[in-house]
């Protein structure tokens, strides 16, 4: 049995990877998904979003997750600075929300353009 000869310039497929993410994009998409690379954020993030107000002090979320407030804390601190939460003083508790706009952002990266 003999192999069909192939012409040598003869592709196997035509090239069909594109990125519709430029370096920035991809950056930030990178920082967000390492933010939710941790199961624990990923777990704050869906308490604050199932909560009946869209929001959730910082006090109210170190039970469900079994953390000490601290940690919550640094948590937090993280998904703010990838823009998943907003936080907001009050008092001597911060409050977090959802950022639903930052989530799709993220969403979208991976949906083909």
């Amino acid at each position: 049995m003999s192999l069909p000869i192939v012409a040598a310039d003869a592709r196997c497929c035509v090239p069909r990877v594109t990125s519709p993410l430029d370096g920035e994009g991809a950056a930030r998409a990178a920082r967000t998904f390492k933010a939710l690379g941790d199961s624990t954020r990923v777990m704050l993030l869906s308490l604050i979003a199932a909560s009946t107000d869209g929001e959730a002090c910082v006090c109210d979320l170190t039970e469900p997750v079994g953390l000490s407030q601290g940690t919550v804390s640094h948590h937090m601190k993280i998904l703010a600075e990838a823009g998943l939460v907003t936080r907001e003083q009050r008092g001597r508790w911060a409050y977090y929300a959802v950022n639903r706009e930052a989530l799709a952002s993220a969403a979208d990266a991976l949906r083909p353009a």
